[in-house]
């Protein structure tokens, strides 16, 4: 009985945090998020953003990962969060993260203490649209559902495009608008919630495919239900 009390009320409390996230951001229809907009955003989600999307973006996750794990050197994630990625990078990459919220990057240090990921050299916070990294920094870059959330998503390819070396890796797993069918009338209902949720759910893949000069290599979905894309890029 006490087991099933203590689930029950998980639940209940993992529910009225969602509903207090949603509530607490200003809405803003039709305008991307600001800067400040996703820092706040993601300062509220950090308590239960390991409980809340683990698993619906696991599968995007270990796919980018895997596909990462095909080079060597010096490996940037954009936007490592909590850091639930870092136990899956291949020892022979050098991990560098960064993220805009200092209150996931402390869960994130934490995982790395814990697990004693020795290959993880730094988690910094930063702006992914203005890198504080020389140019060609890194042999691979992974960002991941980042670019719905970032302010200026061109900015950001641009400075991937400094801080990869020629002939690098550029790897971005992201949600993409549905033109028709019901995904598509699901997304221009979220639309409205954007700002609040801290994600764009009518993003097109054309805002990367246009803004970039990288050569795309691959791209297939994932699961959930092919709800999101992963895109592999040479530099």
């Amino acid at each position: 009985m006490s087991e099933s009390l203590s689930v029950s009320q998980t639940l209940r409390r993992l529910r009225q945090r969602w509903e207090s996230l949603v509530r607490r951001s200003p809405r803003r229809p039709g305008s991307h998020a600001s800067l400040s907009s996703v820092t706040s955003a993601y300062a509220r989600w950090a308590p239960v953003y390991d409980v809340v999307f683990n698993l619906p973006l696991s599968f995007g996750r270990k796919a980018a990962v895997a596909e990462a794990n095909r080079t060597r050197g010096k490996a940037l994630e954009v936007g490592v969060g909590t850091g639930l990625s870092l136990p899956d990078y291949d020892g022979r990459l050098t991990v560098s993260g960064i993220d805009i919220s200092e209150d996931m990057l402390v869960r994130a240090r934490r995982r790395v203490a814990d697990r004693k990921l020795a290959n993880i050299a730094e988690l910094r916070a930063m702006d992914a649209g203005d890198l504080a990294y020389e140019d060609a920094s890194f042999d691979v870059a992974v960002v991941m559902y980042v670019m719905t959330v970032v302010p200026d998503p061109a900015s950001v390819l641009r400075e991937l495009e400094r801080v990869v070396r020629p002939g690098g890796t550029v790897i971005i797993v992201n949600h993409f608008a549905s033109e028709r069918g019901l995904r598509a009338v699901v997304e221009r209902g979220l639309a409205a919630f954007g700002s609040r949720l801290g994600w764009d759910p009518l993003f097109p893949k054309e805002r990367i495919l246009k803004n970039t000069r990288m050569t795309l290599l691959s791209e297939k979905p994932v699961a959930p239900m092919g709800l999101f894309s992963v895109l592999v890029f040479q530099r």
